[in-house]
């Protein structure tokens, strides 16, 4: 009876609020800017799931969008889109992750930061304990990945909170992720991408947050500078995996930087996932503060 109970309890649906952000203060400003075209912005309110927040990894998969809390917490929500407007959203199961014996995740492991589709499975990297595991879609570890060498040294990262931001899987490539910031050693104004045997550079300015498939030989990484009380901005660049110098330095192309001293009114965006053809989904974590808001924007790459 208790287990039928807790069963209930995760899988109960409820829909979030979706209100219509703008944002761009000058309305005039059009959806078009460099080579992204916006689509529709909501924000999202959930009422009755208070617990909801700090949202920061997507994955989009045939039985639903899949979003990724740093506090641990794993949602389904069936996603509704039409005519390029996000309509509605509703989720279906909110889980906790445990480790492979079914045991919740203590604090100091729970840091999970974004999310990625795997086979039927999801991989889910980690920060402060700095690792990418592979996960059943019913929130339970399965292993461990093997990471390249150079993301073992704990002392290389730039802080605790500075870790395996990002990951994803690549049909041609494997496993994919990288650290937030380069590690230690590293010139500062290129990051690096890491698979198990294999690396990438590319020059950009921000943090990396995310990372997703534009094909096999292309990826879209989510970069941002967040301050609450000065500027920030939030950039989406296109690196091409196999167009690179002999120092594994990578052509890449800033898509779009949106900067809020340009009247961008953005939030900490921390994930994005493909939803189709050239579109994307990309959702800001409100850090579990009453300032800032949970944003998700539908938006397409032009060119």
């Amino acid at each position: 009876m208790k287990n039928l109970f807790l069963f209930l309890l995760l899988t109960l649906s409820a829909s979030a609020h979706l209100y219509p952000y703008t944002l761009l203060r000058d309305l005039s400003l059009p959806s078009v800017f460099m080579d992204i075209k916006i689509l529709d912005a909501k924000e999202l309110d959930f009422e009755s799931e208070k617990n909801i927040h700090e949202l920061s990894g997507l994955a989009w998969c045939p039985e639903g969008l899949y979003a990724l809390s740093d506090r641990g917490y794993l949602y389904l929500f069936h996603l509704k889109i039409k005519k390029q407007k996000i309509k509605k959203l509703k989720l279906l199961k909110s889980l906790p992750l445990r480790d492979k014996n079914g045991i919740v995740l203590h604090k100091v492991q729970r840091d999970s930061e974004d999310l990625s589709s795997y086979y039927n499975h999801l991989l889910i990297s980690f920060e402060r304990d700095n690792r990418v595991v592979e996960y059943s879609k019913g929130a339970i570890a399965l292993h461990n990945v093997k990471l390249n060498k150079k993301l073992k040294r704990s002392e290389l990262f730039q802080g605790k909170n500075k870790g395996l931001e990002s990951v994803v899987y690549n049909r041609k490539y494997g496993i994919i992720t990288a650290p937030e910031e380069p590690l230690k050693g590293t010139k500062k104004s290129y990051h690096t991408l890491y698979a198990k045997g294999e690396q990438w550079r590319f020059q950009a300015e921000g943090s990396i947050t995310s990372l997703e498939n534009i094909d096999d030989d292309t990826l879209l990484v989510l970069l941002r500078k967040y301050s609450f009380f000065s500027n920030r901005f939030t950039s989406l660049v296109r690196v091409h995996l196999d167009r690179c110098d002999k120092n594994r330095v990578c052509q890449s192309d800033l898509l779009a930087q949106f900067n809020s001293s340009n009247g961008w009114r953005i939030d900490n965006f921390e994930g994005v996932c493909k939803v189709g053809k050239n579109r994307y989904l990309m959702i800001s974590d409100d850090n579990g503060s009453f300032f800032q808001k949970t944003l998700l924007v539908l938006f397409e790459i032009m060119n």
